[in-house]
């Protein structure tokens, strides 16, 4: 596999699993064939989540927050604000919930495998 190189402007931002968020591949998932999923998130400003408990079937999920912030809740502890520099390692099947989010919101979560179901709380 030859080394992943993207840069800013090599792809844009589309709709995705939230209608509150836009979504921008990185292009792992190809190069690993759905092994991994890499993308940036960032917030559509005026759109805000409605926090409902779910769960996420896969192996492996972090987030890094690079603008703004975004407060979840887990059921293992509690609600947690992250900010710009902070970092969240998921573990699989982990009972969780958005809470909020600021308008500038920007992260960027590394999943595996790259696609996976989401179950209700």
């Amino acid at each position: 596999m030859p080394t992943l190189v993207r840069h800013a402007d090599a792809a844009g931002f589309e709709r995705g699993l939230r209608a509150f968020f836009e979504y921008r591949d990185l292009g792992v998932r190809a190069e690993t064939a759905g092994g991994f999923g890499a993308h940036v998130i960032r917030a559509i400003p005026g759109e805000h989540p409605e926090p409902k408990w779910h769960r996420h079937q896969l192996d492996f999920q972090f987030v890094v927050v690079l603008r703004g912030w975004v407060r979840f809740e887990y059921e293992d502890v509690g609600e947690v604000l992250l900010q710009a520099g902070s970092t969240a390692l998921q573990p699989p099947m982990v009972r969780h919930r958005e809470v909020a989010h600021s308008d500038d919101l920007e992260l960027i979560e590394i999943t595996s495998p790259a696609e996976f179901e989401t179950l209700p709380g």
